[in-house]
């Protein structure tokens, strides 16, 4: 009898190749879902965010300060206190606005 020729290409179970790594891989896959993972290091914050963004606020206003200060006192020929005087603003609003 003549064989379906269909049925030639097919391989048996018995005739299939597997790889051993292959085998092996699939078996530690099945483990590693299986165990639950450890946790060997936990990220602990130093500072917390809102302490962070509050240093940033600060350190902002005390530099921006600090640039105000050397502007006027060294270019403007100023004295260094005068920057945080109302009066000092005032003025240079009132030259800004035209009323001076």
């Amino acid at each position: 009898m003549m064989e379906n020729p269909k049925n030639q290409n097919q391989v048996k179970p018995e005739e299939t190749k597997v790889n051993k790594k292959t085998v092996i891989k699939r078996a530690d896959k099945q483990q590693e879902e299986k165990k639950p993972k450890r946790t060997w290091w936990v990220q602990i914050r130093l500072i917390p965010i809102w302490l962070r963004v509050i240093l940033v606020v600060v350190l902002f206003a005390g530099v921006a300060i600090l640039g105000l200060q050397l502007g006027y006192s060294y270019i403007g020929d100023g004295d260094i206190k005068d920057v945080l005087k109302k009066e000092t603003w005032t003025h240079i609003l009132d030259i800004k606005d035209g009323k001076e």
